[in-house]
């Protein structure tokens, strides 16, 4: 007890240090004339030692700006290391303080990533916090993904991990992949797999198969209309149709594609329940393309390293310029996680995808054609004989 007690007033000491240093406090003088200084509230400190975490519940004074506390996050990072999470709003906040970190690298391991996803429908696997807790969540409840980062900062590889999880966890009768591949790098080698219905770079060619899936969209909206249900799922069996996702890689390169354009917004706006899915992904945020309507409707933004602030509110991952190691990310969905993506190597992946491999097409006839073969009659025998 006495021990505990002694813990958590060097703990509330440190966490006064990080306030002075923040300057989260208030002077005030007492009718002595005396000064004194008083920073925020701290209601609770707990300490789980299973989880092996630090938790501070603390309240600002009246006053006091919240926009100070995540303008000075960065000091409770110089005090309590980089392993920290800062919630809260407007008074109330709670500091996490990790013992573990998020680790470095996280190789794509099949049997961890099929237990994350194993409870939903359509799982999406993310990556491990710094708990080495599996994150994934069912695309189903938060349909529609935008994922943004640099040039080596693992955007390429979550994309292919995301994939590559939905085939090996669902049936090609149960879900059907459109993939856009803007780059001509990314997709090549999904290209056979069974789940897949095409692999286009063209911005041509990717507007013909939207054209295609806004078709699917309306044919779907007219059953759930005839048969009056809520979902697609809870069409009659004989109606039920896969559920579709289409992911294009870059496609801020399409963004002059007025009619492709008006399409994914439709799609992010309607799909959910019509069990259509887009995932898309981007190096350089842009607001003009990621216009309000499809901002709102993609409720799963991760964030790897960005440029800079402008770009990490673009996408609504606070933080993710600061983010120093590859793989790394910040995803935002019902909260805020930092998570490091399975790495997943193209030589894994295309080994994981042979068994889902497939001719494509028609097969090109290699053995030349023979003559047909007749009965032979006696006299044909005789004349073969004799000649």
């Amino acid at each position: 007890m006495i021990r505990e007690f002694l813990y958590k007033s060097k703990a509330k000491g440190e966490l006064i240090k990080a306030f002075r240093s923040a300057g989260l406090f208030k002077h005030y003088k007492s009718k002595g004339g005396s000064e004194r200084t008083i920073f925020p509230q701290i209601h609770d400190i707990h300490l789980d030692k299973v989880n092996k975490t630090l938790r501070y519940t603390f309240t600002l004074l009246n006053g006091m700006d919240p926009k100070e506390v995540k303008k000075k996050e960065f000091v409770f990072r110089q005090h309590f290391g980089r392993s920290i999470a800062l919630e809260g709003d407007l008074k109330k906040y709670v500091l996490t303080i990790y013992a573990t970190s998020t680790p470095k690298e996280l190789p794509y391991k099949v049997e961890g990533v099929r237990e994350a996803v194993s409870p939903f429908t359509l799982g999406i696997i993310c990556g491990k916090d710094r708990n080495g807790q599996y994150n994934a969540f069912d695309l189903l409840k938060q349909p529609h993904i935008l994922i943004a980062g640099e040039t080596g900062s693992g955007k390429s590889t979550q994309l292919r991990s995301i994939l590559t999880t939905l085939i090996l966890t669902k049936k090609p009768s149960e879900l059907k992949l459109y993939l856009g591949d803007c780059k001509k790098s990314e997709f090549h080698i999904f290209r056979k797999v069974e789940h897949v219905q095409c692999v286009l770079s063209s911005a041509k060619d990717i507007g013909k198969m939207l054209r295609g899936i806004k078709k699917e969209l309306d044919e779907r909206s007219d059953l759930t209309e005839i048969f009056e249900v809520g979902h697609i799922d809870d069409l009659p069996e004989e109606h039920r149709r896969p559920y579709l996702v289409v992911c294009i890689d870059e496609f801020v390169m399409l963004r002059k594609n007025e009619e492709i354009m008006d399409i994914l917004t439709e799609l992010v706006a309607i799909g959910r329940t019509l069990g259509v899915f887009a995932i898309l992904s981007m190096q350089r945020p842009n607001a003009k393309v990621l216009d309000t309507t499809i901002r709102a409707n993609l409720t799963v933004s991760m964030g790897f390293k960005l440029r800079d602030v402008i770009e990490s509110r673009i996408v609504n991952t606070p933080g993710s310029e600061a983010i120093e190691v590859s793989g790394r990310f910040i995803m935002n969905s019902d909260n805020l996680y930092e998570l490091q993506a399975p790495y997943l190597t193209i030589k894994k992946a295309k080994e994981l995808l042979n068994p889902f491999i497939i001719a494509k097409g028609p097969v090109k006839e290699v053995t030349p054609e023979e003559p047909a073969i007749k009965e032979l009659t006696e006299k044909d025998v005789f004349n073969d004989v004799v000649n």
